[in-house]
């Protein structure tokens, strides 16, 4: 059984991030639906968006994930999922929807333990090697323009 994915995030984040999944993923457009919720919307109107889009989707789990918690995205879902037949993750990021899209026909709690770490995962510093054959220079030099005539 698939596991459907609804993304309910401030706007445009919801529809961008499915873009996203749609150009790594094209055949996961059935399964991967964005609410993007609209400054001053009331609550109240994006859940009632949120229920038409899961409306369809009676037989499978539903994975939700939004922005940011105890922001009014993620107080939607959470009036939405029931936690077993859905479930709720905030802080999505690109890698945590990319893997949740990749494994969404495993077990569901599977898919859910596996969006969670793909999202930790995918936030890491990365080292700024110099460029080849020229030396760094400090942060705190007093002409940085000193390579331009």
């Amino acid at each position: 059984m698939t596991t459907r994915i609804l993304l309910i995030a401030h706007a445009p984040l919801a529809h961008a991030l499915r873009q996203c999944a749609l150009h790594v993923f094209p055949d996961c457009g059935d399964d991967v639906v964005a609410l993007d919720v609209q400054p001053n919307a009331p609550p109240e109107e994006s859940l009632a968006q949120a229920r038409l889009l899961t409306a369809a989707w009676d037989d499978g789990p539903v994975l939700v994930l939004t922005d940011v918690f105890g922001a009014t995205p993620c107080n939607v879902a959470q009036r939405l999922v029931d936690g077993v037949r859905s479930r709720l993750v905030t802080g999505v990021n690109l890698p945590m929807l990319l893997r949740a899209v990749s494994y969404r026909r495993e077990p569901f709690d599977s898919v859910v333990l596996r969006a969670v770490a793909g999202g930790t995962q995918g936030v890491m510093q990365v080292a700024i090697a110099a460029p080849q054959n020229q030396p760094r220079r400090s942060s705190h030099d007093p002409d940085p323009y000193h390579h331009q005539q």
